[in-house]
């Protein structure tokens, strides 16, 4: 019995209903590949895979692969949107005040949404976004943990 392989980007693409094009194979794999990447940074990956892209290019698949849901969008308070392969999940978010470092962190407690509304407001809550603001160990001068 052989182990099934996971599908290729390719494939994914494909299967959440987008059209396969190089730009968008090469934009999901920078953003799977990259660490919390801004819109400039992904297309300047893009542009080193397949050659030129414009930035609003870059910004229609961004949005397209987020509605997918096979890329998430970050929005920090203060600078841009970025962007992460890792999804479905409801993971958090450390931030580093003086460098801009992003480093994901596991729900803080038990099953998503992670959290309980103290006051609901009569929502049915299925996501809690939680982003912990500090300084990383680079920009502390505290060793990791």
């Amino acid at each position: 019995m052989t182990a099934a392989r996971p599908p290729t980007t390719a494939e994914e693409l494909r299967g959440a209903g987008l059209r396969v094009t190089a730009a968008r194979v090469a934009l999901l794999e920078t953003v799977r590949a990259g660490d919390h990447l801004a819109a400039e940074a992904v297309a300047a990956g893009v542009r080193a895979r397949v050659g030129h892209i414009s930035l609003q290019a870059v910004y229609e698949a961004l949005h397209a692969l987020t509605a997918a849901g096979l890329i998430r969008r970050i929005a920090l308070a203060g600078g841009p949107a970025r962007y992460e392969g890792r999804v479905g999940d409801n993971h958090h978010h450390a931030v580093c005040r003086s460098c801009g470092a992003v480093a994901d962190v596991d729900c803080a407690t038990g099953r998503a949404p992670c959290l309980t509304a103290s006051a609901g407001h009569g929502f049915t809550v299925d996501e809690a976004e939680v982003v912990y603001w500090g300084r990383c160990p680079a920009c502390s001068g505290v060793p990791r943990t």
